[in-house]
């Protein structure tokens, strides 16, 4: 009788997993190296000298560093809240925190315009103060917050959820006030994922094209100058801010792994 072998059965259960996710994996690769393969029809250089193309970059790297800078500050304590706490209303809260994930785009922009809208009480009011939240600046960054803030709450609360509370306990009890104990113990523990949630967001709101569009479709930003380009000129025509917008994800990418983390909708 032959000696059993337990490779015999390790290799199928490892194979069969590999195949059928290499399948997957082929599908994602594809559309990378086709459109890559775009890059000599078009001139990269020309086209991101232009001047569309320079207002929209430069709309982006100021909208969504500014979303993403209102999103940590107010994202960060609600996520130690949620991780900290237990309330009546919790679960529903956490819904509607991780709504703005599920939601299409393009609906999430229509929510917006019922609640800023020029023909809103709120948006009539900003626009009498010269600060017009439709159209606008203003108005990118409404709806990039909406879209991308989420990221850093579900990030940063499954980084606080990771933490020992009797390390704070502990902190608590030499003498250190909540804030205090907040800021040197819980904050500096759950540095990782709070970083990648912020470097998640940001990459979120600098791509956020639906509700974008339909609360601020002008003034351009990258994915909105995108579509134009796209509308007039078919694909060749996007090539070179569609490489600007894939460069920075690839930097967020590279961000993410080397911290190590990779927050889902469902951690903590």
């Amino acid at each position: 009788m032959r000696a059993f072998d337990p490779r015999r059965l390790r290799t199928p259960t490892r194979f069969v997993p590999a195949l059928l996710g290499g399948v997957l994996l082929v599908h994602f690769v594809v559309p990378f190296a086709a459109f890559l393969s775009q890059t000599g029809t078009s001139n990269v250089v020309a086209g991101l000298s232009a001047p569309p193309a320079r207002s929209a970059i430069r709309n982006s790297l100021l909208t969504a560093p500014v979303a993403t800078l209102f999103s940590t500050l107010f994202g960060v304590p609600l996520a130690y809240a949620l991780a900290r706490t237990s309330v009546r209303g919790k679960r529903l809260i956490e819904g509607v925190v991780v709504l703005p994930l599920v939601v299409p785009p393009v609906v999430g922009g229509a929510m917006l315009l019922t609640a800023v809208g020029r023909f809103t009480p709120l948006g009539r009011a900003a626009l009498a103060a010269g600060l017009p939240l439709t159209d606008s600046l203003a108005g990118v960054i409404l709806a990039q917050t909406f879209v991308a803030g989420p990221f850093v709450v579900v990030t940063a609360r499954a980084g606080f959820g990771a933490v020992d509370e009797r390390l704070e306990q502990a902190s608590r009890s030499l003498g250190y006030g909540p804030l205090a104990t907040f800021w040197n113990v819980s904050l500096p523990l759950a540095r990782g994922a709070i970083v990648a949630g912020v470097v998640l967001t940001f990459a979120r709101a600098v791509g956020e094209f639906g509700a974008t569009m339909m609360v601020a479709y002008n003034p351009r930003t990258i994915p909105t100058r995108i579509w134009v380009e796209f509308i007039a000129g078919g694909i060749d025509a996007i090539v070179p801010l569609a490489l600007a917008l894939l460069a920075i994800t690839v930097v967020v990418v590279t961000t993410v792994q080397r911290l190590g983390y990779v927050p889902t909708v469902v951690d903590g």
